[in-house]
Parts: structure tokens; C-alpha cells; sequence
């Protein structure tokens, strides 16, 4: 494999090296289906555009979205082509830069939310071609696969609490607040200065506690569960689970508008927020900023190597996890 792309000095050849193969390997689907129609394959390598650039993947977060995607249940949202290379989370280092790239170099370690215009060719794969509109530098703090489990899931927290308008002093509700979203959203949150309660498994109460929130049983008698602790309700609250978390939600807060969901449409009727994530460069380097002030930490439940993709998704579907599920290169 030889890779054409740019740096300060014009153009430069990659040719096969440690860890790079001569042909791609990725992870691909070639029609809509549960774990059989996930495939270890190998592809083309990627085209690198002008305002692109190559990164060889280190690491790849496992969310809810792939999976759903691989079953078809998102076709009536997203244009999808086939073969589709699955995965949206990004984290591994540059190696080419598209000519019209002043942002990144090679050699640089990024990472990334490379959610494009249509799904086809996402980051299950050693290489993988990102725009750099959806990278930021990698975080310091954070290991390969803490980095590679935080793009989506940190930036659906950061862009959730941002349209609640949370504020230091304030109390937060968090729905799933050990989960993949959940457990960064608390640490973004107590990083405001708010308080958050959490829902979650008396299992994961302790958990929560070290993240510095205040757990709550989910299940029926919640609402008075949540008002022992605040008497007065919530300032605002963040449904990640749905099953009923919006209505609940709104008998606690004294605004509606400060309900943000990324489950229920129905939210807006309520004139809440739904959240659906956007990549933001920006964003992105917030979070970074967050992790390497020790503000920010990614809980990795499980590693697979990239070639089991189809058993971490069989185990994110579960929903059971506590913190994020990650690929890592082979």
C-alpha cells in the first residue's frame, strides 16, 4: 500500500510500515441484519479529499447507533450505502493530510466524531479518511481506548447540557447517568459547579458517588425517590434511556424547556430539547481540555480487537454496560 497525501513539505509517499497492512482491513456490512452480516474484510483503502485527512485507527468506540444502523432501524434517517464500514468514533494518529489541511500534520494524534454526509465509510478500519471538521487533537490524559470511546457519547453529554443552559449551583438530573453518555455527562456537570442526581442500578450507586453524583433507583417511585433528595425539583433534566424518562422529567422541573433528550422525540412538544450529536471541532477540544485538567475521565467497560466487532456489539446491545465499549486495532 502506498498512501499519496501533504505535509508542510509538499507532497509525501507512505509506504507499508509496522502496523500498517497492504490491504485494508475493515469492518463492513453488506446488507441490513443482526450480528451474521457483520463482516472482517478487506477493502480499498480510502480516498484522502483536500479538506481530509488519514488517520490510522488506534482505537474505535462501540454505541448504540451502530448497531441500530446494522439493523436497519435508522434507514427512513440516514442514506446509507452499501458496503458500509461501520463506526463513527475515531481516535489513532495522522498519517496524511489532504492538500488544502493546515490543522494537522502527520504523526499527530487525533480523535474524532467522523460522522459524514451519508454512512458508508465509517471507522471500524485501520484507515480511515476524516474530514477535519470532526477531529480534534487526542487527549493527552486519556489511553487509546479512553479516546476512542469518548467522541459521540462526550459530545451527545457537552451538546445536551449546553442546550439545558446548565449553570454552577444548579441540580441536574441525569437518566442513565452510569451508562456510556451518562457517566460523562456527570463529570461534565459537577465540572459547571451543578449538582447531579443520577438513575441507575444499586449496582452502579457507588460508581456514581466516585463521580460525584447522587444516585437514585430507577424504576417505579423515582419521582419520590428524586424529590427526598430536592425537595423543591430539578433545575433541568437529560433523558439517555427513555421508557417514560421525559413525562417523569417534566413533573420535576419547573421550566420544560429545560428537558434534553436523545431518545424521545416527544420531548419538543414539551418544548424541551432532542439532541442529536453534531461534530464540532470546538467541541471537541473542550472535552480535551476537560480530560487533561483531570476534570474528565472515559470508563472503559470492555476492549475488542477490531476483528470482534460483531461480539462488542452483541454486548453493547445488551445495555448493560457501565462506561463505553471500545475496538482496538489489531
Amino acid at each position: 500500500m502506498t498512501v499519496l497525501g501533504w505535509s508542510s513539505r509538499g507532497r509525501i509517499d507512505i509506504r507499508p510500515g509496522p502496523g500498517m497492512a497492504e490491504a485494508m482491513k475493515a469492518i463492513a456490512i453488506n446488507r441490513y441484519g443482526g450480528p451474521e452480516v457483520v463482516e472482517y474484510t478487506d477493502l480499498p483503502d480510502p480516498k484522502v479529499g483536500p479538506d481530509s485527512v488519514l488517520v490510522q485507527m488506534r482505537a474505535a468506540g462501540v454505541n448504540p447507533v451502530d448497531w441500530k444502523i446494522r439493523d436497519g432501524a435508522l434507514d427512513g434517517l440516514l442514506d446509507v450505502h452499501f458496503p458500509l464500514v461501520m463506526g463513527w468514533d475515531l481516535a489513532g494518529v495522522v498519517r496524511a493530510v489532504g492538500g488544502g489541511v493546515t490543522e494537522f500534520a502527520p504523526g499527530d494524534e487525533v480523535y474524532g466524531y467522523v460522522r459524514k454526509d451519508t454512512v458508508e465509510h465509517g471507522t471500524y478500519a485501520e484507515l480511515v479518511s476524516a474530514p477535519v471538521r470532526t477531529l480534534a487533537r487526542k487527549p493527552a490524559a486519556l489511553d487509546w481506548a479512553q479516546a476512542g470511546g469518548l467522541p459521540l457519547a462526550g459530545l451527545t453529554a457537552l451538546q445536551s447540557l449546553k442546550a439545558l443552559r446548565l449553570r454552577a449551583g444548579e441540580t441536574l438530573l441525569v437518566h442513565a447517568a452510569a451508562g456510556g453518555v451518562g457517566h460523562l455527562a456527570v463529570q461534565i456537570a459537577r465540572a459547571l459547579g451543578a449538582r447531579v442526581i443520577g438513575t441507575a442500578g444499586e449496582r452502579n450507586h457507588d460508581y456514581l458517588r466516585g463521580l460525584g453524583a447522587e444516585p437514585v433507583l430507577y424504576g417505579e417511585g423515582l419521582a419520590d425517590r428524586v424529590r427526598a433528595l430536592a425537595p423543591g425539583g430539578v433545575d433541568a433534566a437529560l433523558d439517555l434511556v427513555g421508557h417514560g424518562a421525559v413525562p417523569l422529567s417534566a413533573s420535576l422541573v419547573a421550566d420544560q424547556s429545560r428537558i434534553a433528550s436523545i431518545t424521545d422525540f416527544g420531548v419538543k412538544a414539551l418544548g424541551g430539547h432532542y439532541v442529536w450529536v453534531r461534530p464540532d471541532a470546538a467541541d471537541l477540544a473542550e472535552l480535551a481540555a476537560l480530560a487533561d485538567d483531570g476534570r474528565l475521565t472515559v470508563t472503559v467497560a470492555s476492549t475488542f480487537p477490531l476483528a470482534q466487532a460483531a461480539s462488542a456489539q452483541a454486548l453493547s446491545a445488551e445495555g448493560r454496560t457501565r462506561g463505553k465499549i471500545v475496538l482496538l486495532a489489531d
